[in-house]
């Protein structure tokens, strides 16, 4: 199934932590290349979440981001530190004496003095597991995206594929007329300046040149060209690299066919050709 560098997924889920959001974007690139913004208390598992985004993607610049919103305050575990905070109150009693009524100690002011009142440290590994998995939640949504943009993609291929090849085959129906009227043009254009000579050797000759105008192989790879396409349409893996390979052969045998033509109608075709591989070869720009 053919698939798109462009994507987009989210995926949300709560935990005892708060809530975990993943979001991936993906846009046109030569090669994979992943962005990822994690929080830092998941940063030691990066490595393990750019291995999974890259199973998912071959190709494109992929965009992951992971929120961690924490859960509310009110639910929160605070642990104080009790010798810290007797050692505090120890020093504001020390000054209350000194100042007297005017040396007023207020609880509020101790618990915002640094230290005081911290959160219990967590194993981070609970939070990751649920990350990763969520991650592969996203990263199935994401891929679903891109394949859903690539059968839309390879529609459009298939369907000016199919106008190559009726172009081809109209061209290549004229062919004879085309040559017999070469062979005539020619004749009358030596009849005109009066050449003279053995009629055998003369015919040899005029052979010679129709071949050099024949187009009849250009239209074979042409139309080899699109038995091609079609099959790998049809293959399940990356054949962005491919398609963009394909899309320069085409372009070569259009052009040879249009420097080769010697009639309006074949000249004609060629330009329909040209416009039809243009169209393909953007699309096929955006292929994994």
């Amino acid at each position: 199934m053919l698939r798109s560098m462009t994507g987009f997924a989210r995926a949300e889920r709560t935990t005892s932590s708060g809530v975990l959001a993943w979001e991936i974007r993906g846009v046109n690139h030569r090669y994979l290349e992943v962005s990822l913004r994690l929080p830092e208390e998941l940063r030691p598992f990066e490595a393990g979440f750019r291995r999974a985004i890259g199973a998912a993607a071959r190709r494109g610049k992929v965009d992951a981001s992971l929120w961690l919103r924490p859960e509310t305050a009110a639910s929160r575990d605070l642990l104080v530190d009790e010798s810290l905070l007797d050692r505090l109150i120890d020093a504001a009693q020390a000054i209350q004496r000194r100042l007297g009524a005017a040396g007023h100690i207020d609880a509020v002011d101790l618990l915002r003095w640094p230290g005081i009142v911290r959160e219990p440290e967590r194993d981070p590994g609970p939070l990751a597991q649920a990350a990763e998995a969520l991650l592969g939640e996203a990263l199935a949504a994401f891929v679903a995206s891109r394949s859903a943009e690539g059968e839309r993609i390879a529609g459009m291929l298939r369907s000016r594929a199919a106008g190559v090849r009726r172009i081809v085959d109209s061209v290549a129906g004229r062919l004879p007329d085309v040559q017999s009227r070469i062979r005539a043009k020619m004749k009358e254009r030596l009849a005109a300046l009066g050449a003279e000579g053995n009629p055998e050797r003369l015919e040899q000759e005029i052979a010679i040149l129709v071949q050099k105008m024949d187009v009849a192989e250009e239209l074979d790879r042409l139309g080899s060209h699109v038995t091609e396409l079609e099959a790998t349409l049809a293959a399940d893996d990356a054949v962005g690299r491919k398609l963009d390979f394909l899309m320069q052969e085409f372009n070569r045998e259009a052009n040879t066919l249009s420097s080769k033509s010697q009639d309006v109608e074949t000249t004609r075709s060629a330009m329909e050709l040209k416009v039809l591989i243009e169209q393909m070869r953007e699309q096929v720009q955006n292929v994994e």
